[in-house]
C-alpha cells in the first residue's frame, strides 16, 4: 500500500526538526525574521540540490506544483523567488555549517568503517581542494585572475565511509598549504596529500603532533640515502629507502629521517616516488594508502557533476556559501542512505534515482532495497478506473493480480463498457 509521506519528507526527518531549531536558536539566524523561517529556506535549498533546480524560479515553481505535498515537508506554502533570494543573501551561512557538522557526527556513528583493504587501526584521511570557477562580472568579489573569478573548497575526507570530515571555503588565490594549517588532525592519524601540500613547515607541524603523512616527492628534491630497506616479493615496490634532506632550508625545517618509497603504476606505466614519515608500515601499504587518496577526487567529481555547486542561484558571498554548505549537507544525507541501502548503488546512480522519485509516496527504507523496481505490495489489488468515452459510455478498468514471479507482480486488466445511465 502507499506510504503516507513522500521520500523527500522522510529524508528531511533524518535531521530532526527539533535539532535544527536548536541550531537556529544558537546561531541567531532568525533574528529580525518575519514569516519565512530558516526551515523553509533549508527545505528549499535541499530541494535545489536533490532535484537539480537551476534557478530560484525553478525552486519556487517546483515546490508550488507538488499538489498539496508541502505539509509533510513542514511548509505552509512554496517560497516566493524574491523571498528566497533575500534569505540566501542575508541569513547567515554559518547556520548550515553547523547543520553540516551535526549531520557529520550522526553519519559517522552509522558509518560501516574502513574497507577491509587495510588492516591497521589508524584513522586514514585525505586532504585536497577543488577550484570552483565563477564569472567575474557576476561575482566581482571573487577576484582570481584578470578575466576570471573563483573560490576554493578545501576538504578533509574521512576514509571511514568516505565522509567529508571538515571543509573550508576560501578565495581562489589562497594556497593549499595556507588552508591546511586550519585543519586539526588527530594524533596517530594518516593523511594522504598531493604535491600541493609539499611544505616542510607543514610536515614538521604534523610530525610534532604525531600525525603521519604520505605525499609525492618532488623531482628536484635533494637528499642523501641513509639506508636501503629490503623490498617485498611479488609487489610493485621498486625502492624503499630511509633518507634525510641535504638542502639548507629543508634540513633546518625538517632535520629528521623520512622514507622514500618508489612504486610502479601499471595503469599509467610510470614510477611514483612517495615521501612519508611513517617508518614501520610495509612499503606496499604505503603505496596503497596513497592510491586510496583517489577517493577524494571521486568525491569532488560527484559533488560537481550531480549537485549544484558549479552554477549558483545567488551572486552574493553569503548566498554562494549557503548553497555550497547545503550541497555538502545533501552529500551527507546521500551517504547515510547509501549506508542503509543493501543494493550497493553508486552515489551517482542514487542521486539520479532519488531525483526522479523525490515526491513518490513509498517507504524510504523499502525503496532503498530495490529503488529501480516496483514493490509487489505497491500495486493495490482490484484497481478500478472509469474513463468517459465520446459516446456517453464509460470504460471500467479492473486490475486482478495473479501472483508474484521473480519479484514482479503479474495480473490482468478487465475492460468493460457500461452505459452512463447504469452508473448514474
Amino acid at each position: 500500500m502507499k506510504f503516507s509521506t513522500s521520500l523527500f519528507s522522510q529524508i528531511l526527518q533524518i535531521m530532526p526538526r527539533s535539532s535544527f531549531l536548536r541550531l537556529v536558536y544558537d546561531s541567531k539566524a532568525e533574528r529580525h525574521a518575519k514569516g519565512f523561517s530558516s526551515w523553509d529556506q533549508y527545505v528549499a535549498m535541499l530541494f535545489c540540490q536533490l532535484a537539480q533546480a537551476k534557478s530560484l524560479r525553478e525552486i519556487s515553481d517546483g515546490l508550488a506544483i507538488t499538489c498539496g505535498k508541502l505539509s509533510h515537508l513542514g511548509l505552509r506554502t512554496a517560497p516566493a523567488k524574491s523571498t528566497l533570494s533575500y534569505a540566501n543573501a542575508h541569513r547567515p551561512w554559518t547556520l548550515y555549517q553547523d547543520v553540516f557538522f551535526h549531520l557529520r557526527d550522526f553519519c559517522r556513528s552509522e558509518s560501516p568503517g574502513k574497507k577491509k583493504k587495510f588492516r591497521f587501526k589508524n584513522k586514514l584521511l585525505s586532504l585536497d581542494s577543488t577550484t570552483i570557477d565563477l564569472c567575474l562580472s557576476l561575482f566581482p568579489w571573487a577576484d582570481f585572475r584578470q578575466t576570471k573569478g573563483a573560490i576554493k573548497l578545501h576538504m578533509l575526507l574521512d576514509h571511514d565511509g568516505y565522509l567529508p570530515d571538515f571543509a573550508v571555503i576560501t578565495d581562489g588565490k589562497t594556497a593549499d598549504v595556507t588552508a591546511a594549517r586550519n585543519f586539526t588532525l588527530p594524533a596517530g592519524s594518516i593523511v594522504a596529500v598531493d604535491r600541493g601540500y609539499y611544505d616542510f613547515d607543514l610536515f614538521a607541524q604534523w610530525n610534532n603532533s604525531g600525525v603521519f603523512f604520505v605525499t609525492r616527492l618532488k623531482s628536484n628534491a635533494t637528499y642523501e640515502v641513509v639506508r636501503d630497506c629490503p623490498l617485498p616479493q611479488h609487489s610493485n615496490v621498486l625502492t624503499d629507502q630511509l633518507i634525510c634532506f641535504t638542502g639548507y632550508q629543508s634540513r633546518q625545517k625538517f632535520p629528521g629521517l623520512l622514507r622514500r618509497v618508489v612504486v610502479w603504476d601499471e595503469d599509467n606505466q610510470r614510477e611514483i616516488e612517495l615521501l612519508t614519515n611513517h617508518l614501520r608500515f610495509g612499503a606496499t601499504t604505503i603505496g596503497r594508502i596513497y592510491r586510496d587518496r583517489w577517493e577524494i577526487e571521486l568525491f569532488f567529481k560527484v559533488l560537481k557533476q550531480h549537485l549544484k555547486i558549479k552554477t549558483f542561484v545567488g551572486t552574493s558571498p553569503n548566498a554562494l556559501k549557503t548553497q555550497i554548505w547545503t550541497a555538502l549537507i545533501a552529500v551527507l544525507l546521500l551517504k547515510y542512505l547509501q549506508f542503509r541501502s543493501k543494493c550497493n548503488l553508486p552515489l551517482c546512480r542514487l542521486v539520479a534515482l532519488l531525483r526522479l522519485n523525490l515526491f513518490s509516496y513509498r517507504n524510504l527504507w523499502d525503496w532503498l532495497m530495490t529503488p529501480s523496481k516496483l514493490r509487489p505490495n505497491y500495486l493495490i489489488p482490484n484497481w478500478r478506473w472509469l474513463f468517459r468515452t465520446a459516446y456517453g459510455f464509460f470504460i471500467r478498468c479492473k486490475y486482478q493480480p495473479k501472483g508474484v514471479e521473480n519479484g514482479r507482480t503479474g495480473g490482468i486488466l478487465l475492460l468493460t463498457y457500461e452505459n452512463l445511465s447504469k452508473i448514474m
